[in-house]
């Protein structure tokens, strides 16, 4: 079941001591403004700061009352009053509404703003322009990273892969070059860094500047390399169906910093019941890297095993009875709990996932990785928008066909547009503007661009030479770069061999055998080679700005070169996690994933809606 780890893994480092950090920071920052005051918090970051400091602690530092920021005028009758806020315009320009409607009442009060994880110029020009910016005092809470696990660090910023991939807003990119700062500062010093990806480079730039400027300490490190990845190298594999046990449990419960809400439909009952998910859940952590397949059958053996723990009081004598209850029975008795919720949760996954719908959504994606029956794929998109299954799904659909084909012939566009927009509304003709913008549905336009390119390189050589290139354009515009990429790293294993997901070779387990995540073949092969050497082809149809630099001793052999960093930046998904661990497990590595924040097919492309706008 649970893929057995090699005897000589590395530890991980104590990813704790990022929430230490963090939680003093924020005390300290309350304390500069004594006395009872309340709190007023973005409501993005009510479950993060739940995982930082609850409200026992901020009651300790005396905050009285807790308020999310709703953007309307507040019930508040403190005399000081905290606002904790992501840097955003509109909270600023509500802010600025609570003062200057406190000053007309003639309320005086005190107010102190706290950004996180930084604040923003843009910020302190509207408290200007709005004349409150001498009635209050702002402060950075540099709350950059927030550890969901023992190998996985978040920082919890969704917003970072719409603005930076679409609107070209890199005001995120310094907070990511922090992160890494911070990592290397407590972790490092860094042997190695890689990269791809026009983000990563300027993150890592960030981070060298930050690195320049401050002092370096002699450390021992317990991070060797570093490899920095953007989204958009790789949005094959956020648009796949997730087949993994915690991959399904995001999808379809949504796993929120670390922790899932199950509802009547799993507890049984009328209540909802939170529940962490991470590894110090028992039942949880054996089956959240499987593939749901063999979910049931690990869950049904712990419930035996469970049961013959249970049956061992049975003829004990009293000395062996206190010593059962004192130490194994309330152990027993939480793993009896989760083990009922996961079992439950498999069952309402099994219910919404096992449908003959979602096993014809599953062949259609595999045919679409492997390029075959094309056709019929579409008559597949075709009939799931018609019959309005969902719109997001047949928004993934779509774009998963056209990443994997290179882009859609202009009547297959034209009539799958048509159909979208007629079943789900004219208002996401804007959506697809953005999706064109990122590349994620497109019409092929050969034409239109190799007139373009002729017109460049007309004018730097002669026509003859002009033509044999534009003829070279021509062949590489046909070509379907996710194609090219798969053949050439082997991204999809032959169907004609058997693929046993009980006992996976390779990281395509994911997706039942079909795919391998194209940022994990990467990251895989360039550890495999230590560097981008026998990898341009692959760089250049990803038009990857890659990099690979040296920092501290590379050749050192202590266990810190076999932990690996790995920071997505746009996000990463749960498929992608378990497939580096299963990567790390065959390689002798462990990997720590730090990412923008989780996604998945749904939160991608929600960010690209029009509503967001």
């Amino acid at each position: 079941m649970a893929h057995s780890a090699r005897r000589d893994s590395p530890e991980l480092p104590d990813l704790s001591l990022l929430k230490r950090l963090v939680r003093d920071q924020l005390i300290y920052l309350l304390e500069q403004l004594p006395g009872k005051k309340d709190l007023f918090i973005d409501s993005d970051l009510m479950s993060p700061l739940d995982r930082i400091a609850n409200v026992s602690t901020l009651k300790q530092h005396e905050v009285d009352k807790l308020y999310k920021v709703e953007h309307k005028p507040i019930v508040s009758i403190s005399d000081q009053i905290c606002f904790l806020i992501r840097p955003r315009i509109q909270t600023v320009k509500w802010i600025c509404d609570v003062v200057n409607a406190d000053k007309a009442a003639g309320k005086f009060r005190r107010y102190k703003i706290i950004f996180t994880p930084q604040k923003f110029y843009a910020c302190e020009a509207v408290l200007e322009e709005q004349g409150v910016f001498g009635d209050v005092t702002t402060d950075e809470w540099a709350f950059y990273l927030l550890p969901l696990d023992e190998d996985i660090i978040s920082l919890e910023l969704p917003e970072f892969f719409r603005d930076n991939f679409l609107a070209g807003d890199q005001r995120w990119v310094r907070t990511a070059g922090s992160a890494l700062h911070l990592l290397h500062s407590l972790f490092g010093p860094f042997s190695k860094v890689y990269g791809i990806g026009r983000c990563s480079k300027m993150t890592y730039e960030s981070w060298r500047e930050q690195v320049e400027q401050g002092e370096q300490k002699a450390r021992h490190a317990e991070i060797g390399n570093v490899f920095l990845i953007d989204r958009d190298v790789d949005f094959v594999t956020p648009l796949c169906s997730q087949v993994v046990y915690e991959g399904l449990v995001d999808d379809i419960f949504r796993i929120k910093c670390g922790c899932v809400e199950f509802g009547p439909e799993v507890t049984s009952s009328d209540k909802s019941i939170k529940v962490m998910l991470n590894s110090q859940d028992k039942v949880f952590n054996e089956i959240r890297n499987e593939h749901f397949s063999n979910v049931f059958g690990f869950l049904s053996q712990k419930a035996r095993n469970l049961q013959t723990a249970y049956d061992k009081r049975r003829g004990m004598d009293i000395q062996q009875m206190k010593t059962f209850v004192s130490e194994e029975l309330k152990g027993l008795k939480q793993e009896h709990r989760l083990l009922s919720l996961h079992i439950s949760a498999s069952e309402s996954i099994m219910k919404k996932k096992t449908k003959q719908d979602f096993q014809e959504l599953l062949k259609t994606e595999h045919c679409l990785l492997e390029g075959f029956e094309i056709r019929e794929c579409i008559s597949f998109i075709e009939e799931h928008i018609n019959r309005q299954v969902s719109m997001i799904e047949s928004l993934r659909l779509l774009c998963l066909l056209s990443v994997t084909e290179n882009g859609l012939l202009p009547k297959d566009f034209k009539s799958l547009k048509a159909q979208y927009l007629q079943s789900y509304g004219a208002d996401h003709l804007l959506t697809f503007s953005n999706l064109r913008q990122l590349g994620l549905l497109v019409e092929q336009q050969p034409g239109e661009t190799l007139t373009v390119m002729e017109s460049k390189v007309g004018k730097l050589v002669n026509d003859r030479t002009a033509v044999k290139l534009t003829d070279a354009f021509s062949s590489l515009a046909k070509k379907s770069h996710f194609r090219a990429l798969s053949k050439k790293l082997n991204l999809v294993p032959k169907s004609d061999e058997e693929y046993d997901l009980r006992v996976p070779r390779d990281m395509a387990y994911i997706f039942s055998g079909a795919y391998i995540p194209l940022s994990c073949k990467i990251i895989e092969q360039v550890l495999e080679r230590d560097s981008w050497t026998g990898l341009e082809e692959v760089t250049r149809l990803i038009n990857g700005h890659e990099f690979a630099v040296t920092g501290a001793d590379p050749k050192s052999k202590s266990d810190a070169q076999r932990i690996i960093l790995v920071m997505f930046l746009g996000g990463c998904t749960f498929s992608e996690i378990s497939a580096l661990r299963f990567l790390g497990k065959e390689r002798g590595y462990k990997f720590i994933v730090v990412t923008t924040a989780i996604t998945n097919s749904s939160r991608l492309l929600e960010a690209l809606l029009d509503n967001n706008v």
